[in-house]
């Protein structure tokens, strides 16, 4: 009995661990193969293939009925959450992740609820609560993350190589990576349009509340829209090619990835609500750092490790504010109708784990 109150305790912390040793996976695969020479855009339309591919059962099955709803309407809406939520977002952090590293790059995975955030009191669908504790707590946790982000990318200081293999030849030639300027840039504005598109799912899960069938058509979208940038950017037929390598490993695992974290994510916030998936975002970020460093030779600077430590506590300081701000807003309320502000930030909070948003918000 007791060994089966803690398989059951135990079940959600070990599937978001799951989501981030798939994650952990997507960062160091997309970082090898795209310094090794991958175009990004086919890179996009292969994986949202695969992604569609792996969600399509369930949404065949599970949600038989949504192809009937689909109105001129909701493809326009679709679409632009597939353009902003995926092709802008996803091209932008490759772009971004070739021109720095996956630490780095997973560094700013974890600025998406505080950005969306910021986005969504701008646009007065989030109130900021100054005059509460929650509040307070949200707005240092929001500064810590930015003050974080501007550490890592102004601040270099002295830096050390723990790599093993420095006798070795090196998987990935570091020696391209000669922009951390533009990469960041990239970086910064890919975390911008996933906000833009957490704040969609608003009005998306309003109009079309099936959450495999809006992942099967977006991805689907998608594909479509990097087969058309990427066709413009780069036509020669090597650029699309693929082998039997690394690189077409890297496409099934992370269209595969899509489907399962789908599943981990849902059931996790299905049982403890929106913001436990992010609080385990940190994990990725130290195990990236880790094998990046051990294993693809990357060094290790004081001021990315000051930036790190100020994005985590300033991650978990918004979570708990958050938290404490979901769980008054129906009292303050004294309806569900109150709770609709909230939306854009909670679709943050659930996709933020992966690169790929794969979570809308159905509330």
């Amino acid at each position: 009995m007791g060994m089966k109150k803690w398989i059951s305790n135990a079940k959600v912390p070990l599937s978001m661990l799951m989501v981030q040793l798939i994650a952990i996976g997507l960062q160091i695969l997309a970082k090898v193969i795209l310094s090794n020479g991958t175009f990004v855009f086919a890179l996009m339309t292969y994986r949202n293939i695969v992604a569609a591919l792996s969600v399509s059962p369930f949404a065949l099955y599970i949600e038989r009925g949504a192809v009937r709803k689909l109105t001129f309407a909701v493809f326009f809406w679709l679409f632009m959450a597939a353009l902003t939520g995926i092709t802008v977002t996803l091209g932008l952090f490759y772009y971004g992740l070739k021109d720095t590293s996956a630490t780095y790059a997973t560094n700013f995975l974890n600025l998406i609820p505080v950005v969306t955030f910021l986005l969504s009191t701008i646009l007065r669908t989030e109130r900021l609560e100054l005059n509460t504790r929650a509040g307070k707590i949200k707005t240092l946790g929001t500064m810590l993350c930015l003050a974080g982000a501007l550490t890592m990318a102004l601040y270099k200081g002295k830096s050390f190589n723990l790599d093993l293999h420095h006798h070795q030849p090196k998987i990935i030639d570091n020696s391209k990576q000669n922009n951390k300027t533009r990469g960041t840039l990239f970086l910064v504005a890919s975390c911008f349009s996933y906000s833009f598109w957490c704040i969609l799912q608003v009005k998306l899960s309003k109009i079309f509340p099936y959450k495999y069938s809006t992942t099967l058509f977006t991805c689907v979208i998608a594909s479509v829209q990097a087969t058309v940038i990427g066709l413009c950017i780069d036509r020669k037929p090597r650029s699309w090619r693929l082998g039997w390598d690394l690189q077409l490993v890297t496409i099934l695992y992370s269209g595969l990835a899509t489907a399962a974290s789908f599943s981990l994510i849902s059931v996790a916030i299905a049982e403890k609500g929106p913001t436990y998936p992010s609080m385990f975002n940190p994990l990725s970020l130290i195990c990236v750092a880790i094998i990046e460093a051990l294993f693809l030779g990357e060094e290790i600077s004081v001021g990315s490790l000051i930036g790190m430590a100020l994005i985590v506590v300033g991650l978990y300081s918004f979570l708990w504010g958050k938290h404490k701000s979901v769980k008054a807003t129906p009292k303050e309320g004294g309806g569900g109708g109150d709770a609709r502000p909230a939306a854009p930030e909670s679709a943050a909070l659930k996709s933020s784990s992966t690169v790929v948003p794969i979570e809308f918000d159905s509330d």
